[in-house]
């Protein structure tokens, strides 16, 4: 079983020890990304020993965000911690040897399985990146620039601006003080949030086009096909947040994404919903999870046959009205 810890705990914990290694998860967003490069560079600037482990996935929109603190092939670290991962199966292929090494996780999400030695888990928060903050001005007194940018980064990404009900207080504050800590928000908002590639509106408006509704309009489903893919000269940099679309939809309280993968028996499945809407309870249906309003899970099937299985499902989360 896991040693729960608090930020300071956290903090304390890593004051003692040295000589880290950090892993994001498959597939890296903002939040991983921002929350790892954040940590490593708080850990450097307190004279510790630490590097982000290559993530084979990184797209070029995050890569900067981790890009100084890549670990060396020879480098053996005392303590290995994963950051904004719910469980190992979302580890990266390369960080798959380090299942039973985890001495720490720092995340957010509730469907946490504990497989660390130590967990700081903060469910409250919008982002593992609000969690990030805490702890480093915990080992410092304040937040350095390049730390404060990353972090801004990772909030601002899992929160789609701060336009998702996810969205708190407490993540408004962390923004601005980041903020006045040095993070360009100006120019972090415009790359991340208002500029999109050619490939970018030509899969949009696929989609677009694509969209089904079903039980009077309340769910949107939008499908990706590698075939829809390979037509808009799209990579996965092009789809970043593309699971929010479907729930831009007037009337839509549950906006589901379905996206082929490796092959036509390959899906991922993002659920985006409203409070009236459990999308972790229906994502656990499927073996996945994530956070009452945001989850996800796999599926190995064809897009239509993931379809069918989460219409036949997804009924029983609807209010009744």
């Amino acid at each position: 079983m896991s040693i729960m810890l608090d930020v300071n705990e956290t903090a304390n914990w890593l004051k003692e020890r040295d000589n880290f290694l950090i892993l994001t998860h498959r597939r890296p967003d903002g939040d991983t990304v921002g929350s790892a490069g954040a940590l490593a560079q708080g850990l450097r600037e307190i004279g510790k020993t630490a590097y982000i482990l290559p993530n084979p996935e990184i797209t070029p929109r995050y890569a900067p965000y981790m890009s100084d603190y890549l670990s060396p092939a020879d480098y053996c670290a005392a303590h290995v911690i994963i950051v904004d991962t719910a469980s190992t199966a979302l580890f990266p292929k390369n960080g798959e040897m380090y299942f039973d090494q985890i001495s720490l996780c720092i995340d957010h999400h509730p469907s946490n399985t504990l497989y660390a030695e130590y967990t700081c888990l903060d469910a409250s928060t919008a982002s593992c990146g609000e969690i990030i903050y805490e702890i480093l001005t915990r080992l410092n007194d304040d937040v350095s620039a390049k730390s404060a940018e990353c972090i801004y980064v990772a909030v601002s990404t899992d929160t789609g601006c701060f336009s998702f009900a996810n969205t708190t207080a407490n993540t408004l504050r962390v923004a601005s003080l980041v903020v006045q800590a040095g993070a360009p928000h100006v120019k972090l908002n415009r790359k991340l949030f208002r500029t999109k590639s050619q490939a970018r509106v030509k899969i949009e408006s696929m989609i677009v086009a694509g969209l089904e509704f079903y039980f009077d309009g309340k769910v949107a489903i939008a499908s990706i096909s590698n075939e829809m893919m390979a037509h808009a000269g799209a990579d996965e940099d092009d789809i970043d947040d593309i699971t929010s679309l479907p729930g831009v939809v007037k009337g839509v309280i549950a906006g589901i994404t379905i996206r082929e993968l490796n092959g036509p028996h390959d899906c991922k499945v993002s659920v985006r919903t409203s409070p009236t809407v459990n999308a972790n309870g229906l994502a656990a249906r499927f073996g996945g999870g994530g956070h009452a309003m945001a989850s996800g899970f796999s599926l190995d099937k064809p897009i239509a046959e993931t379809k069918a299985a989460i219409l036949n499902e997804i009924k029983d989360f609807l209010p009744s009205e």
